[in-house]
């Protein structure tokens, strides 16, 4: 039985529908499937490919196929060898902040873990951004994954490795097996057009991208400003772009491209990444979203609080995972959320006045966010809205609501299932691209004003929460929204864009 052997520093994901179980069922010769995931260790990232190992999904495309997922490749900081959890468990006392679980998830039992030693990062500047550090995680264990896919190749035929969008550098090691590497690209297509563009950029362009008159144009997608491409290629002299130019160069030798997106929400870019003879397949398998696991405790005060509201009539805001506002936004958000009259749900972190994704790496942030509040504020609005630290289940809010949301595409795609329209709040990454894409192109979210210290102020914050929830243009948005909902569901339908583009992938693992 072929098989496929995952390296992840990436983000974890959720198949929807059409990915259904890897294991559970017994396969031809009675063997079992195993499940898979890749990841990447951030708490809401880490959430995302949960599913792919979850009983609950179960992929049709390769079941089918007879192929096995058998084994991931992981940093020890972001799971603990499975004995070792139990044992931390056992004093879960010790491990929690505010009530909330510090711990890495625990692995599931139906994957065979190869767990890579930390990589020293001592040397880099501090801070040293994302990109470079993911870059050299990946990088730095090198040795370490050969001899690990030396050991699985000698017992097992793997058909392929798959890579995260930072991992380009351990095709070198997949080719020395023979083993065909895929890139596993955890957000848009128009974030996938401006990579694939990027190395010609990079030469016709002197100076800096932001600092562009006219808008770039990218076949199949929106225009865009410079000023909101992703944060990594805002200043090229920086590690984080040459790391960043360095991957989008190696994507062309990838074999194919995985992204989280769908044919019906990005129909015109897929025409085009696809009619490319000179970039790897591309499979829209999206989308993938978070699998909840809250525990009825930790969403009990949130839901008791949720079904006392009218239906639909919550705002949640949240920042993802990893993004932090600074004192002077929390004060604006705060006096902003309060005269917009509306009601709330506000998942509020400590605030870091240096970056904009100070939590990214971190579970928590250490203070308590609480105290970073106007003076009065949390008894002034305590009928009208719900403030709560550091983190929130998402369910109950994507029934019915609407979102001011950071524009993480995870978070995107979450609105979009759940037919959820938005106000767009981008902080850090690929974000402000989200963005341009939501409110320029799809048309289904609202977007504040940022003055040139880049701060939104109170009164623009209540213009927009009571124009999506009261205002015309936000039922307007709501429709459109709910469009997209209806094509999100077909893609992972029997015969659906995003099945079928899973099934050509699985034959083409099982015929390699």
């Amino acid at each position: 039985m072929p098989n496929l052997s995952f390296l992840l520093q990436s983000r974890r994901f959720r198949v929807r529908r059409g990915l259904q179980r890897w294991q559970g069922t017994a396969t031809n010769g009675g063997e079992s499937r195993r499940r898979l995931r890749v990841h990447r260790g951030t708490r809401g990232r880490a959430s995302r490919l949960q599913s792919l190992a979850d009983d609950d999904v179960r992929p049709d495309a390769l079941v089918a196929t007879s192929i096995a997922v058998t084994t991931d490749l992981v940093c020890k900081e972001t799971y603990f060898p499975p004995q070792l959890h139990c044992d931390l468990h056992n004093s879960h006392r010790e491990f929690t902040l505010q009530g909330h679980d510090l711990l890495p998830p625990k692995p599931p039992k139906a994957i065979d873990y190869t767990f890579l030693p930390p990589v020293p990062l001592d040397d880099l500047p501090d801070p040293a951004k994302i990109e470079t550090r993911i870059s050299l995680t990946v990088n730095r264990s090198l040795d370490v994954i050969r001899d690990a896919l030396k050991s699985f190749t000698a017992t097992k035929r793997v058909v392929a490795l798959v890579v995260d969008i930072f991992g380009t550098d351990a095709f070198d090691v997949a080719w020395e097996f023979k083993i065909k590497p895929y890139i596993f690209f955890t957000t848009n297509a128009m974030v996938l057009s401006f990579v694939k563009h990027l190395p010609e950029l990079d030469k016709s362009i002197t100076g800096e991208f932001r600092d562009l008159t006219e808008k770039l144009k990218f076949p199949g997608c929106v225009p865009i400003h410079g000023k909101d491409l992703l944060d990594p290629v805002q200043d090229r002299s920086d590690e984080a772009y040459k790391w960043f130019l360095h991957h989008a160069k190696r994507y062309e030798l990838a074999e194919g491209i995985m992204a989280n997106t769908f044919a019906e929400l990005e129909p015109r870019a897929l025409t085009e990444l696809k009619q490319r003879k000179d970039w790897p397949s591309v499979y829209f398998v999206g989308p993938l979203i978070q699998c909840n696991k809250d525990t009825p405790d930790e969403r009990c005060e949130i839901l008791k609080w949720l079904d006392e509201q009218p239906h639909g009539s919550v705002l949640f805001v949240s920042f993802g995972s990893g993004g932090t506002l600074s004192s002077i936004q929390i004060e604006e958000l705060a006096m902003g959320l309060e005269m917009s009259g509306q009601r709330f749900l506000w998942v509020v972190r400590s605030p870091s006045d240096e970056i904009a994704n100070a939590t990214y790496f971190t579970v928590q942030s250490i203070n308590d966010p609480l105290s970073f509040l106007p003076e009065g504020f949390l008894e002034r609005t305590k009928n009208l809205g719900l403030v709560v630290p550091n983190w929130a289940p998402q369910v109950k809010p994507w029934i019915d609501g609407r979102v001011l949301s950071h524009c993480g595409w995870n978070s995107i795609l979450e609105s979009v299932v759940h037919g959820v329209p938005l106000i767009t709040w981008p902080l850090y990454a690929e974000q402000k691209m989200n963005a341009v894409m939501l409110v320029e192109d799809l048309e289904v979210a609202l977007k504040p004003e940022f003055a040139e210290n880049g701060i939104v102020y109170r009164d623009d914050i209540a213009r927009v929460v009571k124009g999506l929830v009261e205002g015309e243009e936000g039922k307007s948005l709501r429709s459109k929204m709910r469009d997209l909902k209806e094509s999100a569901a077909m893609a992972f339908c029997e015969n659906g864009s995003s099945t079928n583009s899973l099934s050509e992938l699985a034959q083409k693992w099982k015929n390699n």
